[in-house]
C-alpha cells in the first residue's frame, strides 16, 4: 500500500467522522456528491488499498523464495527490505481495519 493510498483512505475516513459529527440529517448536496460518478467510492478505494498490500507480501515471498532458492540476482538486503515493506504496510492496514470498526460501533451504538 503506498502513502498516498494510506493518506486517501485516512482522509476518507476523517471526512466521513466530520459529517457523522453534524446533527440531523445530511446535506442533499453532500449525498449528491457521493453518489457522482467522478468521485472516488470509498469500498473501491478500500479494495484497492488491500490488493496493494497483498500485492507487496506476494512480492516478498517471492523474493524471499528467489533468495532460499539462492538466485544470484537477489540479495539478502533486499529480501529484509521487502519483508519490513510488507510487514509495515499490514499493520497499517490492521490499524486501519480497527479505526472502522471501532467507528462503526460508535455509529451503531448511536440512538436514533
Amino acid at each position: 500500500m503506498s502513502n498516498m493510498q494510506i493518506q486517501s483512505v485516512l482522509a476518507q475516513m476523517r471526512a466521513l467522522s466530520q459529517s457523522s459529527r453534524i446533527e440531523g440529517p445530511a446535506p442533499v448536496e453532500a449525498v449528491k456528491e457521493a453518489r457522482e460518478p467522478g468521485h472516488e467510492d470509498f469500498a473501491a478505494t478500500l479494495h484497492e488499498a488491500v490488493r496493494g498490500v497483498n500485492d507487496i507480501q506476494q512480492a516478498a515471498s517471492t523474493q524471499q523464495t528467489q533468495f532460499e532458492l539462492g538466485e544470484s540476482s537477489t540479495s539478502l538486503p533486499q529480501v529484509m527490505i521487502a519483508m519490513n515493506k510488507s510487514s509495515i504496510a499490514f499493520e497499517a492496514t490492521n490499524q486501519v481495519r480497527n479505526r472502522l470498526l471501532s467507528a462503526y460501533q460508535e455509529v451503531m451504538s448511536m440512538q436514533v
